[in-house]
């Protein structure tokens, strides 16, 4: 008898949704911007029954306003909305680091590295709709120690919403190195086992990028 062989399997709403969401976080589906379910359908190539659900689950995400009969609009928010996402962000991740870094095995700073030289080879290549994917999981391994997996739960809806507004700001305002260095200055603290040194360092580097971001939105929502 044939061995049975272990396959990735992935509906039609999982591969729409996924393609989705990659293009509203790199900037190609703009914010307010009206997605039509008819024309989503017709650049697919499969009937509105996927499309529809891949927008019910982009809704749930938060990234798009989804309206039967209407299709979706990509989610647009105020900017009290995005200081606020990036409020939670700090305090979430903040105390995430702080319970982490004791706990961190030598496997787990192994693995921050490899994420570090991705993320800098995304950088390199100006491939946002990498970039931000690999922030998320980068921070996610700075925290995994920490064993919160409920305040995990919560920080991946929060970085989901902002990360666009990262990946665009890093992207046109060229913050690549600076974004670069501060991600290496967090794990050299961490390894060092200095956590008031690492978590100060992350709470600077995330109300700065807070501050940019929406100096950023500011500018391109005036033009």
């Amino acid at each position: 008898m044939a061995q049975k062989r272990a396959v990735v399997r992935q509906s039609l709403p999982d591969v729409i949704t996924a393609d989705l969401r990659q293009r509203i976080l790199s900037g190609d589906l703009a914010e307010g911007e009206l997605i039509r379910q008819e024309l989503l359908a017709e650049e697919y190539d499969v009937s509105r029954m996927p499309i529809r659900e891949a927008l019910k689950r982009l809704d749930a995400e938060g990234l798009v306003v989804f309206q039967n009969n209407r299709g979706a609009t990509v989610t647009q928010h105020s900017l009290e909305e995005i200081a606020e996402i990036f409020d939670v962000r700090i305090l979430l991740e903040v105390d995430l680091f702080q319970r982490a870094i004791p706990n961190m095995t030598a496997q787990q700073v192994v693995e921050c590295e490899v994420l570090l030289e991705a993320m800098d080879a995304s950088y390199q290549a100006g491939n946002v709709a990498e970039w931000g994917p690999l922030n998320g999981q980068y921070h996610a391994k700075l925290y995994e120690a920490a064993g919160r997996h409920l305040t995990e739960a919560l920080l991946v809806r929060v970085t989901l919403q902002a990360n666009r507004y990262v990946s665009m700001h890093i992207d046109k305002q060229n913050k690549r190195e600076s974004a670069s260095h501060d991600h290496h200055e967090l794990l050299d603290l961490a390894r060092q086992g200095d956590v008031l040194g690492a978590t100060e360092q992350l709470r600077r580097h995330l109300v700065n990028t807070k501050n940019q971001v929406i100096e950023f939105v500011k500018q391109t929502r005036a033009q």
